[in-house]
């Protein structure tokens, strides 16, 4: 039960195309969003479409998958886990980030 502690399932569309980094000592980082849909009926019987949108990031080999097969537009399965961190920006104000960090990806579609 412990692998269910921390893991988050997503299906989603790319709305750009990641963002490849090299960083010290050959780490890999890569970051992009997928945007999730959810539709339901309002009381008028209109069907409304509620959409979330999610970063992402994946370090060394997932990072390198991701550089290769994703691009604006694909659709993609991903599962991962939550990471929260936060920092003070110039102001003097802190900020707050959540982020799944990817552990695996499956290409849906043929985009």
């Amino acid at each position: 039960m412990n692998s269910l502690r921390n893991r988050v399932q997503l299906i989603g569309k790319l709305g750009a195309d990641p963002e490849i980094k090299a960083l010290e000592g050959k780490k890999r980082l890569a970051r992009f969003s997928i945007a999730t849909n959810e539709s339901y009926k309002n009381a008028k019987g209109e069907k409304i479409t509620e959409t979330q949108w999610h970063n992402i990031i994946a370090w060394d080999k997932n990072a390198d998958l991701v550089e290769k097969f994703l691009e604006k537009g694909k659709d993609v399965a991903i599962e991962g886990k939550l990471i929260n961190r936060n920092y003070v920006d110039k102001d003097g104000i802190k900020k707050y980030i959540i982020e799944i960090q990817m552990n695996e990806m499956v290409l849906l579609g043929k985009n």
